[in-house]
């Protein structure tokens, strides 16, 4: 069985924004590429939320992995996640004339989505670094610098809200993440290999509790043991990437409305004899 270490639980989601009172404009009024009044005050956070995570610290892990030289080189996480993102987009029948990717990074979900699809794309993250090396797109986009706990938009401006691997290092998190989940394993050569992406993905760990230094020995001594315990027959050892997909959107005249409650014909007990019937019926 692969360990679910904590510190590989990037997490997918969408949720209502839960923010202290910030300056709030419509996405129709930002002419400009970035909106400092997105970024809050040094070692803010929501109210009332348990500050679990430093934010500083983490801009400063993604805006130091965005610049360094080699980024190709750990995005292969982040591309797989932000394509599946997109299919899932791809799966509603309809358009959206303006959508919202949180904790962008350098837009690995803008990527693989088409002008057909999203007629504008604002783009946030709290690295100004990870905005400057944006990868390219079709889709007219808009790059905003803000924090995903205190975003700069006004309520119900976007037709479409997406996030992909960012919202884990939020100090603001639902109370439950019970979504059916996406599973990415990765073999590495050893635990070592393993920190080290993290550490160029900008996912080095930022809690506020975190051990400011390990001893070599203690590194040694788990990386040994985790070889031990969980190598594969090719000597490399795994780790598991539990992803958490939601997806939000604004309802739209061209779909089709949902049923009033308790208007259903057919309990859910009864929809497997509604299949077998079915089946008996093209069998003869």
């Amino acid at each position: 069985m692969v360990p679910q270490l904590e510190m590989l639980r990037p997490g997918v989601l969408w949720r209502r924004w839960l923010r202290p009172r910030t300056t709030k404009v419509g996405a129709e009024k930002l002419g400009c590429r970035e909106v400092a009044s997105g970024v809050p005050p040094l070692g803010s956070t929501s109210p009332g939320v348990l500050n679990i995570f430093d934010r500083v610290l983490k801009r400063k892990q993604k805006n130091w992995a965005a610049q360094q030289p080699e980024l190709m080189r750990f995005d292969y996480l982040r591309e797989e996640v932000g394509s599946q993102i997109a299919d899932r987009v791809y799966d509603i029948a309809r358009d959206f004339p303006l959508a919202l990717d949180v904790g962008c990074g350098r837009g690995y979900i803008a990527q693989h989505l088409n002008k057909e699809t999203i007629g504008k794309f604002f783009q946030t993250d709290i690295a100004e670094n990870a905005l400057k090396n944006s990868l390219e797109t079709e889709i007219p986009t808009v790059s905003v610098l803000a924090d995903e706990e205190f975003l700069p938009f006004q309520e119900n401006t976007f037709d479409l809200v997406v996030s992909s691997l960012s919202l884990h290092w939020v100090n603001d998190l639902p109370r439950a993440l019970e979504q059916d989940t996406d599973e990415i394993q990765v073999n590495y050569p050893g635990m070592f290999e393993l920190m080290e992406d993290l550490q160029g993905m900008g996912e080095s760990n930022c809690s506020w509790n975190r051990k400011a230094l390990l001893h070599r020995d203690t590194m040694l001594a788990a990386a040994a043991v985790y070889r031990e315990m969980y190598r594969n027959s090719d000597g490399s050892v795994p780790a598991t990437y539990q992803i958490y997909h939601m997806i939000g959107w604004k309802y739209h005249d061209s779909q089709a409305r949902p049923a009033e409650r308790g208007s259903a014909t057919v309990s859910f007990g009864e929809l497997g004899k509604l299949n077998l019937m079915s089946q008996e019926k093209k069998s003869q």
